[in-house]
């Protein structure tokens, strides 16, 4: 890889790697009170945008973050209609908040999610008091940028693990995360169900099919999957 083109994006701020397109992804912000099955919804439509988490406020202050993983590891232990009705926000919030600035450092923005094991931080800009949020599918735009000689030869394969199309939601999601990974393809073929996917029939589930009661004990068959798009095996990484 080309050392002097990574050393150089490691020491630069948040604010030179992105400049024009720092402020493109707005928080999206839920409050603490609220149930847990209007949490399900807005994830289930920001999860695969930019904007991976959902910001937790308390009387207008940011208490924490709410994602995927918090929902489903809570849906998992509590699959009940019920439950999701019941439980609130702040119960299952993670916290603190990763606050950084515009002048982080990207070597230090890193070593902050390392620790934090959340690929997510928010900001605000001095000229309003909006916060925007920078996660691991906004930096991906960082890596567009740097010309390096990596191609998908290089990266580490690991073993390929798969669902059965009789497999309810809740032995997927064991799958997920298990082996911790958001997307698991459908044995012998070219689609894959994600979390996203799952959060969006979850939400489904709890507001039109009322006769069902385990959330998780729905057969993935009565879902629609997703395509995996294919590459070439040496293709460049930058």
């Amino acid at each position: 890889p080309n050392q002097e083109a990574t050393r150089s994006v490691r020491d630069q701020t948040i604010k030179d790697l992105f400049l024009e397109n720092l402020t493109d992804t707005p928080c999206a912000f839920i409050d603490s009170g609220r149930e847990v099955w209007l949490a399900t919804e807005m994830c289930a439509e920001y999860t695969e945008s930019s904007v991976d988490q959902i910001v937790v406020l308390d009387n207008n202050n940011i208490v924490g973050t709410v994602g995927g993983y918090d929902l489903l590891a809570h849906i998992r232990k509590n699959p009940t209609r019920k439950m999701q009705y019941e439980s609130k926000v702040e119960d299952i919030m993670f916290s603190p908040v990763p606050i950084i600035e515009k002048s982080t450092k990207f070597k230090d923005l890193m070593e902050n999610w390392k620790h934090s094991r959340r690929a997510f931080s928010i900001f605000r800009t001095e000229f309003d008091s909006n916060w925007f949020s920078i996660s691991a599918r906004k930096m991906l735009q960082v890596g567009m940028k740097v010309r390096t000689n990596f191609s998908t030869l290089s990266i580490q394969k690991n073993k390929i693990v798969t669902f059965q199309i009789g497999d309810t939601f809740d032995e997927i999601l064991g799958l997920m995360y298990k082996n911790m990974t958001r997307k698991v393809p459908l044995e012998n073929s070219n689609q894959f169900i994600s979390d996203r996917i799952i959060l969006g029939e979850i939400s489904r589930i709890l507001k039109y099919e009322e006769n069902i009661e385990d959330i998780l004990d729905f057969p993935v068959n009565q879902t629609r999957l997703e395509y995996i798009p294919s590459v070439n095996k040496d293709l460049k990484l930058n």
